[in-house]
């Protein structure tokens, strides 16, 4: 039994915070029934190529995007801006203990589904709003997007190479973060929410939004701001205070490097051959790297360049120095540490035949993680879920079905 299998959640979230946030609920054993727009569903569904591959290795009509957010889930096609959607999804509500939804602001209310007008039916509702940039400001009414808010929480000013090197400027990451950190602050916010209806059995509205997560992940670039008044640069692969804290050219492509203490400096540098470095007072304790930092790096490049990336590593492990490849997913999915935590899952599906995605990263010894459910089909489950929640008979559920409502 999952640690949250005592848990239904109605999920009326789409594309990656929202679902992210879902898909970690119902890893950890919640139900979760995903409403989706009759005839198209989750956005995501048509993001591609690339889709999976059925049985016979042709392409199916699964978006690898799609697949990535929404396994564990059930999936109930119903019209929501109809009078008979709505009703269908009060009904649902009753036996519904959290609600995700990432509408615009104002957008439910519309429809009678905000918060307020929900939790008149289900008193100990806990309502997750996920948005672009929350429920107040004057910003609130703006569409948000994970790309947008890297740059304005700060996280492009930091992000990419040295403005004065060849490639330098701001730089996106190469995953949706501000999506990603938000749905993982939802599914935390959400479980604070449940500890705190044990204690009173209150629930509450929760309202999580892109830019405030991206603002808060700024952490260590941020305090550096507001204790000096300075912005923070983009340093590349390298670090603002820690040196040597990057990547490196070797004999046959790079490494990672991660001197964190002056005793690992040491090490790195005996190893290549040039322990003078150690004890050169320019060099010798970590604020004066950073001080001479311009003057270090040109004398540890040719010595890096002395050895291959598994020669290197190969030795500094041995010497207890922090360092790493740079892996390509061909590269992490072979590695025998991530094969090891079982980080690698393969789970059959009813048209893409088996699919491999990434696992939970949750490990835990009494309650496991469970994958009971690839990712749905479009409407897989919306007979049985308003057969079984909803108390429709058959002839209600063809009446829908005529109208366009499912």
């Amino acid at each position: 039994m999952g640690s949250l299998s005592h848990l239904r959640v109605l999920d009326l979230s789409r594309v990656l915070a929202g679902p992210w946030c879902t898909q970690t609920l119902a890893d950890l054993g919640a139900e979760v029934i995903k409403i989706e727009r009759p005839g198209a569903g989750d956005d995501t569904r048509h993001w591609g190529p690339p889709f999976a591959a059925n049985a016979q290795g042709e392409p199916s009509t699964e978006a690898a995007y799609y697949l990535s957010v929404n396994r564990n889930k059930k999936s109930v096609t119903l019209d929501i801006s109809t009078a008979r959607g709505q009703e269908v999804i009060r009904q649902l509500v009753r036996d519904c203990d959290i609600l995700v939804e990432n509408y615009k602001v104002g957008q439910l209310a519309k429809y009678g589904l905000d918060y307020d007008s929900l939790k008149s039916i289900r008193p100990d509702l806990i309502y997750c709003s996920i948005t672009g940039f929350g429920q107040t400001g004057p910003y609130a009414s703006r569409p948000g997007y994970d790309f947008i808010v890297q740059g304005m929480g700060g996280f492009m000013s930091v992000t990419g190479e040295c403005d004065e090197l060849p490639g330098g400027g701001p730089q996106k990451a190469g995953v949706a973060i501000a999506d990603l950190f938000t749905g993982a602050h939802a599914t935390i916010a959400i479980l604070a929410a449940l500890a705190h209806r044990e204690r009173t059995g209150e629930g509450q509205s929760l309202d999580i939004c892109l830019l405030d997560v991206q603002v808060a992940m700024m952490a260590n670039m941020a305090t550096n701001y507001l204790a000096t008044g300075q912005a923070p640069r983009r340093w590349g692969n390298a670090h603002p205070n820690i040196v040597p804290y990057q990547v490196f050219k070797v004999a046959d492509g790079w490494v990672i490097i991660a001197c964190g203490n002056d005793g690992q400096f040491r090490r790195l540098v005996e190893i290549g051959g040039e322990s003078g470095l150690a004890s050169d007072e320019r060099f010798a304790s970590n604020p004066q790297r950073v001080r001479n930092r311009d003057e270090l790096i040109p004398l540890l490049e040719p010595m890096l360049l002395r050895r291959t990336s598994a020669q290197w590593i190969a030795a500094l492990e041995e010497a207890g120095v922090p360092c790493g490849p740079i892996n390509d997913l061909n590269d992490v999915f072979q590695d025998p540490q991530v094969l090891a935590r079982k980080m690698l899952l393969e789970i059959p599906h009813p048209t893409a035949g088996r699919i491999r995605l990434p696992a939970s990263a949750l490990k835990m010894g009494a309650s496991p993680v469970e994958y009971r459910l690839p990712p749905p089909l479009l409407g897989e489950h919306t007979r049985a879920v308003l057969q079984e929640l909803a108390g429709l008979a058959d002839e209600e559920i063809m009446a829908l079905q005529r109208n366009g409502v499912i």
